[in-house]
């Protein structure tokens, strides 16, 4: 997973929280989670197509999926992520 974020902002720091509560309780040591600051590295935000921030991107196991926001609607995150709690 990749979790695009802008450092600082409310809702970046409320995705990050929110994805590892997800994390330590559906998934454990089974996912590898990359997180990228827009700011920092605009490039790779583009080559994404990422616009908006904060936006996850599950890679992998397919299909893929993209979750806009600060992943605090946790049904929803849990669809997109393919976790049945």
């Amino acid at each position: 997973m990749r979790l695009y974020i802008a450092d600082g902002a409310t809702n970046s720091a409320q995705a990050v929280a929110n994805l590892e509560a997800i994390c330590q309780e559906y998934l454990q040591d089974r996912f590898t989670l990359e997180i990228i600051d827009v700011l920092e590295f605009p490039e790779r935000a583009l080559a994404a197509g990422i616009l908006v921030t904060p936006s996850l991107t599950k890679l992998k196991p397919a299909p893929s999926a993209r979750i806009v926001g600060n992943l605090s609607d946790r049904p929803r995150t849990l669809y997109a992520l393919g976790i049945r709690p």
